[in-house]
């Protein structure tokens, strides 16, 4: 069975914690600026748009108040999805946009998210200028509202719906094209990670948007049929609540897990000074070759604490065989090659995450013609990261200094590594690990 946290890749939390550390915080320097700049825009635009579309609807004001009421309410399921945020306001947006005066939507959306921020800002005791994320993310209606009203305002129906699909992507590409560059000049996110990051919001929209439209087909003869989506805005509020929950549990075990990995680094430094302080000597190297092989992610979370754990199974062995000065007996030695073994013993009694690692430390002494231990797999057989552990293994044991001799020079050791390149070791792990060392 996958644990939670198994299922996250290391980049998601970190954006996530990123997310939720920037939402409850004050906004000061690059941030309030920007959102000082994006709000004024948008307010600019919304005050401009009801005198620059001319409209024949005059709904009630008790229909404006629903509306606005029931945006306010689905503003408040806030869903993490993938590596985006997610409001279902669309369920109401879309029918703001046949029920209302075209011109009156983005002022309209600007005061559902204002009322329901409001509860944020009172009940958590957010900062006041935090209402300044009001007018910057009610930006995306405007798209759609320029896109319709170019087309011709008038009542929906299913044989427009080449429109409605340009007014969806519309509003796709308006609030990309001001959440972006506000996450870029305040984070410095580059556009295409930004673009990862809103593509799951995008299709959560996409998939909700006919809803709306359904709503909005009845709502025009009926704006009573309004509160029939409202059990539905219930749902996705206790479903959001749910999973914000989960994802909560997840990102804690998930930093249980690097406290165990820390954890039992400690016991083997404890029990060997050498083996512990190698060990995070190799860790550091791994994540330098990584970044040159373009390891990301899970891989990557997953190097890092295969390089620290790589010898944990030695706690196994009998300290006078580790730290023996002269030469091993061949049955020391075969002891000793049971370390990869017992580290994957160790840690898949620990389970999860770390059981997973350990089926990649078993193999942090293959080699790739095929003639390491403890299972003979070559080449392509052996996984990356192991692959990679292994080489960084040795040139940091080769440049280090060990019971039994003094530690190589780094030229040295890189030529060994060179020679062993296609036996040993894989030889764009080598290629890889030499760049990394000589800079």
């Amino acid at each position: 069975m996958t644990t939670a946290a198994a299922t996250f890749d290391p980049e998601v939390d970190q954006h996530i914690g990123a997310v939720r550390e920037e939402e409850t915080g004050g906004m000061h320097g690059r941030n309030l600026r920007s959102a000082l700049f994006f709000a004024t825009g948008f307010l600019v635009f919304a005050a401009a748009l009801p005198l620059a579309i001319d409209s024949s609807r005059s709904p009630s004001a008790v229909t404006v108040l629903a509306l606005i009421v029931a945006y306010a309410a689905a503003s408040q399921a806030r869903f993490e999805v993938g590596t985006g945020l997610f409001l279902p306001t669309g369920l109401i947006f879309v029918p703001m946009l046949f029920l209302l005066p075209l011109g009156w939507v983005p002022a309209a959306i600007c005061a559902g998210l204002l009322v329901g921020s409001s509860t944020d800002l009172l009940r958590r005791g957010l900062p006041l200028e935090r209402i300044l994320i009001v007018p910057l993310n009610s930006w995306y209606s405007i798209g759609p509202v320029v896109l319709l009203a170019v087309a011709g305002e008038r009542n929906p129906t299913l044989s427009d719906w080449p429109v409605y699909v340009a007014a969806l992507a519309a509003q796709c590409a308006v609030d990309y094209a001001i959440q972006a560059p506000h996450q870029r000049f305040v984070n410095g996110l580059p556009f295409s990670v930004m673009a990862r990051y809103m593509s799951w919001a995008f299709l959560v929209e996409v998939a909700l948007a006919p809803v709306g439209l359904l709503v909005a087909l009845v709502a025009v003869d009926q704006p009573v049929a309004l509160t029939f989506v409202l059990p539905l805005i219930g749902l996705l509020f206790v479903f959001a609540r749910e999973r914000q929950v989960r994802i909560d549990h997840a990102l804690e075990l998930s930093h249980a897990y690097r406290g165990t990995a820390l954890l039992l680094g400690d016991v083997v430094e404890a029990d060997d000074a050498y083996t512990g302080l190698h060990s995070r000597d190799v860790v550091s190297l791994v994540l330098d070759v990584c970044d040159k092989l373009n390891v990301d992610g899970r891989a990557r979370r997953d190097a890092e604490f295969a390089a620290l754990l790589h010898d944990v199974g030695k706690i196994k062995i009998p300290s006078e065989i580790i730290n023996k000065p002269g030469k091993l007996t061949d049955e020391e030695f075969e002891l000793i090659k049971t370390h990869t073994v017992e580290g994957e013993r160790l840690l898949s009694q620990v389970g999860g995450l770390l059981g997973s690692v350990g089926r990649i430390v078993r193999s942090c002494h293959e080699d790739w013609d095929g003639t390491g231990y403890p299972d003979g797999l070559r080449g392509e057989e052996i996984p990356l990261v192991a692959r990679i552990v292994r080489c960084c293994d040795a040139f940091s044991a080769m440049t280090t200094d060990r019971a039994y001799r003094k530690a190589l020079p780094v030229e040295n050791a890189i030529a060994e590594l060179e020679r062993c390149s296609g036996t040993d070791f894989a030889p764009a792990v080598v290629d890889a690990l030499v760049a990394t060392v000589r800079g």
